[in-house]
This record gives C-alpha cells, sequence and structure tokens, in this order.
C-alpha cells in the first residue's frame, strides 16, 4: 500500500472514530446534583420550555425560545424551534454544527440561618438541563408550519386562539421572517443542586425559608411594575 493511500486511510478511520464520539460535556456537575433519569429530565424540560439556544459559529450567540421537545425520536429525544431569519445564528443550522440548548427552572439564595447548623456560608440553589446536538435547519413551509402549531397548541392550552383557522396567506407571509430548526439530543446533562445532600434537619429548613415572603416578583408583577416605569411613547 502507497505511503499516500495509507495516510488517507487514517485519516477516514479518524473522521468515523470523530464522528461517532459523543459530544463533549458542557456542564461541570458534581456527583451529589448529577440527576441522569431521563423522563425526569424530559418533564423537566416540558415544564421550563423557555431556553438559551447557544452556539458558536460564526461567533458567539446566545438566543432566548421556548421550544418543544419529541421524546421519541433518538435516545434522547429531539427538539424544535424557530428564530427570526435575520439572526446570525441561522447559519449554524447546517447539520454539522453543534449547539446547547439550557432549560431554566426556578432558582434562589440559600441563607445559611435555614439550617440547623448556620456556621457555614450562604449558596444559591438552581436546576438546569444542557441539551446538546447538531443544529439543522427547517425551511419546508408545511414542516414549518407543523412545528408553529405544535408549539402554540402547547401554551395555548384551554384558550380558544386556533393557529389552523388564521388565513394561510397571512400565516406563510409571516413565516417567510423566520427559520425553524430540530436538533436531535446527543448528549442530555442534568443538574439540579437543592441541597439534596444534606441532612433532613437542613433540607427541612431549606424547604421553610422558601416558603417565606419576598420570594420575587411573578411575572405578572413584573410586567405591570415594567409597564409603569416606562413613559408611553406619544402616537
Amino acid at each position: 500500500m502507497k505511503r499516500r493511500d495509507l495516510l488517507a486511510g487514517f485519516a477516514l478511520a479518524g473522521a468515523k472514530l470523530e464522528a461517532q464520539s459523543p459530544a463533549p460535556e458542557s456542564l461541570y456537575i458534581p456527583k451529589a446534583h448529577l440527576v441522569g433519569d431521563r423522563k425526569l429530565l424530559h418533564n423537566f424540560m416540558d415544564e421550563f420550555p423557555f431556553v438559551d439556544l447557544v452556539t458558536t459559529t460564526p461567533t458567539l450567540r446566545i438566543t432566548h425560545i421556548p421550544v418543544w421537545l419529541d421524546r421519541e425520536v433518538g435516545r434522547y429525544g429531539r427538539i424544535f424551534g424557530h428564530i427570526s431569519r435575520q439572526n446570525p445564528q441561522t447559519k449554524a443550522f447546517d447539520g454539522e454544527q453543534p449547539g446547547v440548548i439550557v432549560f431554566h427552572g426556578p432558582h434562589s439564595y440559600i441563607s445559611p440561618t435555614w439550617y440547623s447548623k448556620t456556621e457555614v456560608v450562604p449558596t444559591w440553589n438552581f436546576a438546569v438541563v444542557h441539551a446538546t446536538g447538531k443544529l439543522k435547519s427547517i425551511t419546508d413551509k408545511k414542516a414549518l408550519h407543523d412545528l408553529l402549531a405544535t408549539l402554540i397548541s402547547k401554551f395555548e392550552g384551554r384558550s380558544k386562539y386556533d393557529f389552523l383557522q388564521i388565513p394561510e396567506s397571512y400565516k406563510y407571509g409571516l413565516m417567510g421572517g423566520i427559520i425553524g430548526f430540530e436538533m436531535e439530543i446527543e448528549l442530555l446533562e442534568g443538574k439540579f443542586k437543592l441541597g439534596q445532600e444534606r441532612s433532613e434537619a437542613d433540607k427541612q429548613g431549606v424547604l421553610k425559608g422558601l416558603q417565606s415572603p419576598g420570594r420575587g416578583r411573578s411575572m405578572q408583577q413584573f410586567t405591570a411594575d415594567f409597564y409603569r416605569s416606562v413613559t408611553t411613547p406619544a402616537r
């Protein structure tokens, strides 16, 4: 075998090995905070679907969007969403570039006064899930329409808005301004830092402390306060 052919063979084997390698971890997780139960993580992703979409091609970009999860595809499921066609992040939707989608749950300051022994320092408890995979654009009109219909249905709940009844000329005109994407999950990481490694007395103290008033504004209160803080533009 010629040396050139041998080197080419090594290169091809290396490329195949790299393609089969699992996605690199994106999150530091101490053992005590590691959650690997796929159903629990999927339930979390369904409950907290407003995410950070993170990519690094062509530059670091982070977009905040709602998504929906199809649990039945692949090992970990597939995520669907869409962003503005004007967003430079669409360049990462080529099926080759990796992305990380971050799901955030509740979080809170934890006071040492809530523990049975207070000779400790404060901390911050939270829960997050990172889903890693390669992003692929969805440009087919029907597929994009179905993606939007599913996304809207997920959040409308009992409301009477029916996306399917909106005139197609109006819908498809607006759809021209967005690009859908899908990402089959290659790696699913769950970090739940909730003090689960502490004593039972400390856990009960944390639960009691979290019931105290002044834990932050609701979305309704935050929005109302913001409306009051800005000047209404002249018409």
